[in-house]
């Protein structure tokens, strides 16, 4: 379940990314973090997963791990209660002990907050994605989806945000190369996408809403095309 008080919001391990997403007190304290929840996957991701789940997963293109940081959360298990700066360890990688299991979240309600990623067009998961938080003790941003080793900080833009939370106060900041993936394909600007299998016969691809989507197409044990299907 889904708890807030004394300027803490807490979400149990089992607690799904729709719930999450459609939470009234999570929309109300913390816009991002439900704004995260609601562009997790698919609605079947979004309705299986849950944040225990993904955070105890590690993957190093989750959305939840850039919030755990940003936002200085608690993680909590069944035997002790781990900062997040102490709980991502690498990619799939986390500060558990064997049998150790998460039970909650606890994210400090923060000022300000917001979320964006760079979704992969077919299921949704983050090539890169940063969450900014302004909190009482200055700004802190999380990126997920970039690094090498998993999620990071990304100080060199704390200080300038801290100073100044908008986007002015980065437009002039370089950041260093080191210790981020190598794309290997470049990525098309482009505000719609689609497969190659969309049928020849249809004159232009489907209408999408949002417009960044992506049509999918697969087959049942007779061959025959099934779809396409837009994407959520």
């Amino acid at each position: 379940g889904i708890s807030v008080s004394g300027g803490t919001v807490t979400i149990g391990a089992m607690t799904t990314h729709a719930v999450v997403a459609n939470s009234a007190d999570v929309q109300k304290a913390i816009p991002a973090l439900a704004h995260l929840a609601g562009h997790i996957g698919d609605a079947q991701v979004r309705n299986r997963g849950t944040i225990g789940g993904s955070i105890a997963n590690n993957d190093p293109t989750a959305c939840y791990p850039s919030a755990c940081l940003a936002l200085g959360a608690t993680i909590k298990t069944d035997s002790r209660e781990i900062p997040a700066e102490e709980f991502f360890d690498g990619m799939f990688s986390t500060a558990l002990e064997e049998g150790e299991m998460v039970v909650a979240v606890s994210f400090p309600i923060p000022e300000k907050a917001a979320y964006i990623k760079f979704p992969n067009p077919a299921s949704r998961y983050a090539l890169v994605g940063v969450f900014a938080a302004k909190t009482a003790d200055g700004a802190r941003v999380a990126v997920t989806g970039a690094g090498e080793g998993g999620v990071y900080r990304a100080t060199e833009l704390e200080g300038p945000l801290s100073s100044n939370f908008s986007a002015d106060a980065i437009k002039d900041v370089k950041l260093s190369a080191d210790g981020l993936n190598r794309i290997s394909t470049p990525l098309r600007p482009t505000g719609r996408i689609w497969l190659a299998s969309w049928p020849a016969a249809r004159s232009k691809p489907p209408t999408l809403d949002p417009p960044l989507g992506v049509t999918n197409c697969t087959q049942d044990r007779a061959g025959r095309q099934i779809g396409p299907f837009p994407f959520p």
